[in-house]
């Protein structure tokens, strides 16, 4: 089905925006122009602008390419994975925790982030131009104020402290919140604490999750499942583990499958199709092989053998036992120019295109976590012990109920995490919330843990880099904003 999307730019410097005819969310330059005011009188372009937002979610610095892809940075910079020696050298300077303003590795979300908020924005200007009325009018809003929220909570965690990450980080500089389209904006500064913006986020997707009426039979926009699942993630950083549970309850009671033991591998190969598994997804960025949108590309690309530019830690690999379904999911063994790898293909596809798959922002199994530790931590290991297995039936093939208790419940939670999440944009921030150290194996890149290692082994947990530097770019267009300590 075709439609069309507005295109937007975060420098536009006209006040016209080019209508553009695509797949969904695919963007195909066409030669319509029009003066915005105008386009916004109809009701079909509020779809095709916030068609435009969620396709910004593709852009270089979120999910595309290899260079700062967020699909691989959460991995890369911790004890997940290790640089191949026969790879591009992509990304090797931010999986050596050598972060500037001026690379793109690590700045590059930044950008790619206002982007999608400015374009939400785009759509919550003319929202109350009369245009649109009743559920249709609500819907659009709240659909907007979520994918603002989380555009801004992607931001908050790279480039600020994690509410739990320190005694005092809730009054640490925070971020500017975006809550108005002004591409040439160039006054705003850094002008709330992190608490305040994680309050502003918070706004946002209470007021999505009460007003949101589409299903969610599209995963690639946002339904209030996905929304409620997004609170979970959002109050967990947050140490507010009451309202972690409350509203990850409310999303897993609404969809209640993390993806069946069958499916399972499925949801990960399969590349085209209506029919393509969604089992167990709350919100996914959507992607065709008409895109051409290589989202895997930062991990390996097919020259006819697999090459890599980083594989699986070897501590890791061997933590995925015979019996688990997620070793063959994420895993292919293999050999490039005389050496043999465990190689990442969970984005490699199979059957279509290589490297052409959906993201999966958000997934059941990850509230179902984010619950189970919540309950830990506010006293009832009993009912976290339920959800750890409820998970763990769904990915081993032999399975026995555990029978954790007390801190070796929480050490099997944050196992399954970094298991079930390895490879999505997890564990950098996982540790970050904890105030753990990046702590490698000291393994090599081969197969059998032999081979090169990582030159640097760890980050202390006090580092300074846990929060990124904010580009030198954006603070030369913006000289008020405040760059990160130490940059």
């Amino acid at each position: 089905m075709k439609k069309n999307i507005i295109k937007i730019s975060l420098a536009a410097l006209t006040a016209f925006v080019s209508l553009t005819s695509c797949d969904r969310n695919l963007d195909q330059i066409s030669s319509i122009n029009e003066d915005q005011e105008q386009a916004m009188t109809r009701p079909e372009t509020f779809r095709q602008a916030m068609d435009g937002a969620y396709t910004a979610l593709k852009g270089s610095g979120y999910y595309t390419s290899d260079t700062g892809n967020q699909l691989i940075m959460g991995d890369l910079t911790t004890d997940n994975l290790v640089r191949t020696t026969t790879g591009r050298n992509t990304n090797f300077a931010a999986s050596n925790f050598e972060f500037s303003s001026d690379n793109s590795q690590t700045t590059g979300l930044f950008n790619a982030a206002y982007l999608v908020i400015s374009r939400a924005n785009f759509v919550l200007k003319y929202i109350n131009n009369g245009v649109l009325s009743g559920t249709q009018k609500t819907n659009l809003e709240a659909e907007a104020r979520a994918l603002r929220a989380i555009a801004h909570f992607d931001i908050v965690r790279a480039y600020s402290q994690i509410p739990t990450q320190s005694a005092g980080a809730k009054n640490t500089i925070g971020i500017y919140y975006s809550e108005t389209y002004s591409p040439l904006n160039n006054t705003s500064s850094r002008n709330l604490t992190v608490d305040q913006v994680y309050d502003k986020i918070t706004s946002d997707l209470l007021f999505a999750a009460d007003n949101i009426t589409q299903n969610d039979a599209d995963k690639g926009r946002l339904s209030k499942a996905a929304i409620y699942g997004l609170l979970s993630r959002i109050d967990l950083y947050r140490g507010d583990y009451v309202n972690t549970i409350k509203y990850g309850e409310l999303a897993l009671n609404l969809s209640p499958s993390i993806t069946t033991l069958d499916n399972f591998t499925r949801i990960w190969k399969e590349n085209e199709g209506i029919s393509r598994i969604t089992d167990g997804v709350l919100f996914q960025i959507s992607n065709s092989a008409a895109e051409q949108n290589t989202v895997g590309v930062a991990y390996n690309q097919s020259v006819p053998a697999l090459r890599s530019e980083f594989v699986v830690d070897y501590d890791l690999y061997t933590a995925y036992t015979s019996n688990d379904v997620r070793k063959g999911a994420y895993f292919t063994v293999g050999t490039y120019s005389g050496q043999k790898y465990n190689h990442v293909t969970k984005y490699s596809g199979n059957g279509g295109p290589s490297n052409i798959v959906p993201v999966k922002y958000l997934r059941s199994a990850e509230v179902l976590l984010n619950v189970a530790e919540a309950y830990y931590r506010t006293g009832n290991g009993t009912q976290a012990l339920v959800l750890l297995n409820k998970l763990r039936a769904e990915r081993y093939s032999s399975f026995t109920p555990g029978t954790e208790t007390g801190q070796a419940l929480l050490d099997a939670i944050l196992k399954e995490r970094r298991l079930e999440l390895a490879f999505e944009n997890d564990r950098w921030y996982t540790l970050k919330r904890l105030n753990l150290p990046v702590q490698r194996s000291g393994k090599g890149d081969l197969f059998d843990g032999t081979g090169t290692p990582a030159v640097e082994q760890t980050l202390a947990a006090g580092s300074f880099k846990w929060q990124w530097p904010i580009p030198i770019t954006a603070i030369q267009a913006n000289p008020n904003i405040q760059q990160n300590d130490k940059y």
